[in-house]
């Protein structure tokens, strides 16, 4: 049997999601905009919650098309409001579509929003070495650079502790337990 980082355990969606996807690098801009938007729907929610909603949120927000979320009204607004799938919170709903506008403008500038985050860890993914679930920490002076720098640039649900979580899931930081099969393969690939 595989040893697991213990926090993935108890769900097959979890499992699924740790050995397939949390904590490999990521540069591709559809899937960096849909984290950026499952990350902040996330906020003071656990992360099953928010992967038992991922596909209704693809079919919510157009496939994760930036392009499309930023052009969102308040009609589409409402819609999301009343859309059972995803989490209905105004605000978190609201700081999707405004951050869609913001991924656009970083786009435009950096020539693509990979190329603007990954500068926050010189391109490269932080390989850490921890032992216990407890020895991970919430953000990093990485996450906290990222957060400030975001909302300098008007984005929103953006805090230092979503954007480490959104490193971890992008593969900006390896998390992963020394003692997990993935911490090797990743450390390596």
């Amino acid at each position: 049997m595989k040893k697991r980082c213990p926090w993935c355990l108890n769900d097959p969606i979890y499992i699924d999601y740790h050995d397939r996807e949390w904590g490999v690098p990521v540069r591709d801009e559809r899937t960096l905009f849909e984290f950026l938007i499952l990350e902040g729907a996330q906020a003071g929610l656990s992360w099953l919650t928010i992967l038992r909603r991922r596909e209704a949120y693809r079919q919510a927000y157009n496939g994760f098309d930036p392009r499309q979320v930023a052009d969102y009204d308040e009609q589409r607004t409402a819609v999301l409001l009343n859309n059972s799938g995803i989490i209905r919170n105004r605000r978190k709903i609201e700081a999707s579509i405004n951050n869609a506008g913001r991924f656009l403008e970083v786009q435009k500038e950096f020539g693509s929003f990979s190329q603007y985050i990954w500068k926050f860890v010189d391109d490269r993914p932080v390989q850490n070495h921890w032992r216990r679930l407890s020895d991970i920490p919430v953000t990093s002076p990485q996450a906290m650079a990222l957060s400030k720098d975001l909302r300098r640039r008007g984005f929103a649900f953006v805090g230092p502790t979503i954007m480490y979580s959104h490193m971890q899931a992008t593969g900006m930081v390896n998390d992963h337990l020394v003692d997990c099969f993935r911490y090797s393969q990743l450390r390596e690939g």
